[in-house]
């Protein structure tokens, strides 16, 4: 319970004077979540009752928490992500150091990822272990100003601890995946935990089967929203939405001429944009908002006063 005390505030700890669309993503990964917790509810509820919701809701939390400490060094071995000093890499460093700065953050670690794709992600369990990652391909097509946008955007991850959101919200949605097994393996094969004689066995089917993708599309929302908060969070931090708004417009046509090959499932959500490529039905299962979406904010906020 110290764990919980400790860091749910800090989840919380958006001011209202932060920005409206980080005000607004705020309520609206709340929202997602309780959404989720019910959801959990009502599978572990018929898997087998409190007992059976507990149990699914341990081992997830199990598996979360060794992803929670050790993620962050995790993705950035997968990538072959080098830690860099002032001397191997002055102009990213710098910026930054500075934008740290700015937020008032600690000075996170910097990292170059190999590859031509430019992109670029955060990650870290908080402020005070994180640490900041840009491609090769990032620094070779950006000016500074437009990695100053995305440094902030990544910053604005750190300080909105969007890491352990993430955590909490796998938590909950691997939580639902594995109740809806352990109910199919037991209508299969014990015909339940209890009287099913009043049971509607069409339902039941019915949410074992969509409580997962129900989940896994309430993640995607909120990685999105994250998304959104972090964009504004990054032209606060940095003062030049238009920055970040032509960086994200490079990003996306990068990706799309030089993808990323070794990027995966599980670490997509991480980058700055997207890199994973895919249209139609596959951008509901998209773990970022619409570049489009996320530059017109941008120029909304660019034409207005940042609060």
């Amino acid at each position: 319970m110290p764990f919980f005390y400790k860091f749910v505030p800090q989840l919380l700890n958006y001011p209202i004077n932060s920005g409206r669309d980080i005000y607004m993503a705020m309520v609206k990964t709340v929202g997602l979540m309780v959404l989720m917790m019910v959801l959990l509810m009502l599978v572990g509820q018929w898997f087998g009752g409190e007992n059976g919701l507990l149990l699914a809701f341990v081992i997830s939390l199990l598996m979360n928490f060794g992803m929670y400490w050790f993620s962050g060094k995790i993705v950035l071995m997968s990538y072959g992500a080098k830690e860099v000093s002032e001397l191997d890499a002055p102009k990213l460093f710098a910026v930054v150091r500075k934008l740290s700065i700015q937020a008032e953050l600690p000075m996170p670690r910097v990292y170059i990822l190999p590859g031509q794709t430019p992109n670029a992600f955060a990650t870290g369990r908080d402020p005070q272990h994180a640490a900041v990652a840009a491609t090769e391909g990032i620094l070779r097509i950006l000016s500074e100003d437009e990695l100053e946008g995305v440094m902030a955007h990544e910053l604005a991850h750190i300080k909105h601890r969007d890491i352990l959101t993430a955590t909490i919200v796998a938590s909950m949605a691997g939580a639902i995946t594995f109740a809806t097994r352990m109910a199919m393996y037991a209508s299969i094969f014990g015909g339940g935990s209890r009287d099913r004689e009043n049971s509607n066995p069409i339902g039941e089917m019915l949410l074992l089967i969509l409580a997962p993708i129900a989940a896994m599309l309430i993640q995607f929302a909120i990685s999105r929203s994250r998304e959104f908060a972090a964009d504004a969070g990054g032209a606060r931090i940095c003062g030049k939405p238009m920055s970040l708004a032509n960086a994200l417009r490079k990003l996306e046509a990068g990706a799309d001429r030089i993808p990323m090959t070794n990027a995966g499932t599980a670490t997509a959500h991480l980058f700055i944009v997207n890199p994973l490529r895919g249209g139609g039905i596959l951008k509901l299962f998209s773990t970022h908002p619409p570049t489009e979406e996320r530059v017109a904010r941008l120029e909304m906020i660019a034409r207005g006063p940042i609060s």
